[in-house]
């Protein structure tokens, strides 16, 4: 659930105290005429009696204006507590509703497939430093269905003969291997919950046989939960909800062999998250602030997201070195230029800017996590924050922002 600092009602004006000067006027005026009207209504016995004529005189007058003064003091408390009460209670629902905002997820673990990772030990560095120069691996070439004349796509690096679940079963089995050794030093009782995200032209029901068998031969030794869900907006849930859980947060999510590879990318994500109030025994290798989703598409929707994802972290915006944009529609290109220069990021580092999309493909749905994944180990190798844009889906074309931190300033 977002939170909305801009529902929060505005505070309520303490009224002004009362103004002395004007009570001295009307009490001066009221003794004025109390005299006045005592010599006029009085007889001239009462006149040659001093005593009794000043106390009939000012007796009254002074009553009244401490009657009056007694009234204006009373109104002026009540309406005083009520402004305060309501000023308190919105302060305290303000300040709840900003430390819930600055919540963020501890990355744990990071294995990201794309095509341009090669094989071997190294090709993780490899992926990193190609991401990081825009390498273009989006190329017209044969897909899984063999199109005639190809498609212009990325895929992910393959061996002859490959079939589509011969590759995944592999880069899975790679996955899990990377996060495995983080896993381990866990005790075996460690809650782990399971977001699972899938999309490929093989049957849904062929993946998740072949996801159960890579992962009972993982060697992993905690038991998952699934969780519900798709993108950003299980993090989200996650920050308001399960903030104080015990669990870990395990990401997998691929597209692979896409039905329409047009434009597409291939890519395998899997991301491990903890929470930072509870998770302890391991080092974060970064952290993920809470995203940030437009509530309409448009340059200026986009510009005020940008403006609250950063707020939310304890960073000046000119800080921010690299933005990641993935899974974007290529219409929001402008808006997110809009973005850049109304909040102030990239003014001197524009090489910094890294678009997913134009070098590699469209992810689907491993698009959030693709694009966590790359900031996530950039901010751990330059220990500087990233930013994230985020499109999910073409039948939503809002964007959800995000910063990710280095742990030295998470």
């Amino acid at each position: 659930m977002p939170v909305e600092l801009d529902k929060v009602p505005p505070a309520m004006r303490v009224p002004a105290s009362p103004r002395a000067w004007l009570w001295l006027l009307l009490l001066l005026l009221s003794l004025l005429w109390g005299v006045a009207l005592t010599l006029w209504l009085s007889g001239e016995d009462l006149a040659q009696q001093s005593d009794r004529f000043w106390l009939t005189a000012l007796g009254p007058s002074f009553l009244i204006w401490c009657s009056l003064g007694f009234l204006r003091a009373m109104l002026y408390a009540g309406e005083s507590g009520v402004a305060e009460s309501w000023n308190d209670a919105r302060e305290e629902d303000l300040a709840q509703k900003m430390r819930r905002g600055r919540r963020s997820q501890q990355v744990l673990a990071v294995s990201l497939h794309t095509a341009l990772r090669g094989a071997g030990a190294d090709g993780a560095e490899q992926q990193r430093a190609a991401l990081h120069g825009g390498h273009k691996a989006l190329t017209v070439q044969p897909d899984w269905l063999a199109c005639e004349g190809g498609l212009r796509h990325s895929r992910l690096t393959y061996e002859q003969g490959d079939q589509p679940q011969v590759l995944l079963r592999r880069v899975l089995a790679q996955v899990l291997s990377d996060i495995a050794p983080v896993l381990e030093k866990l005790p075996d009782d460690q809650p782990l919950a399971l977001l699972l995200e899938m999309s490929s032209s093989v049957a849904q029901s062929t993946l998740r046989e072949l996801w159960q068998e890579v992962w009972a031969e993982s060697g992993i030794r905690q038991t998952v939960v699934p969780v519900e869900g798709r993108g950003l907006s299980v993090v989200d849930d996650w920050l308001d909800q399960r903030i104080r859980d015990q669990a870990l947060l395990l990401v997998v999510a691929f597209q692979l062999a896409p039905a329409d590879a047009l434009d597409t990318a291939e890519a395998v994500v899997g991301l491990l998250f903890g929470n930072r109030l509870t998770q302890t025994l391991l080092e974060p290798m970064a952290f993920l602030h809470r995203p940030e989703q437009e509530r309409e598409s448009g340059a200026d929707p986009l510009l005020d997201t940008t403006r609250q994802a950063l707020d939310w972290v304890p960073v000046e915006a000119s800080a921010i070195q690299h933005v990641w944009i993935s899974g974007a529609d290529p219409a929001r290109t402008g808006d997110i230029s809009k973005a850049l220069n109304g909040s102030q990021m990239l003014k001197e580092y524009r090489q910094g800017l890294h678009d997913v999309g134009a070098f590699l493909g469209q992810p689907g749905c491993a698009a959030p996590w693709l694009a966590i994944a790359a900031a996530a180990e950039s901010a751990n190798a330059e220990s500087t924050p990233q930013f994230i844009f985020n499109g999910e889906s073409a039948t939503d074309s809002r964007l959800w922002c995000s910063v990710v931190m280095p742990p030295s300033a998470g």
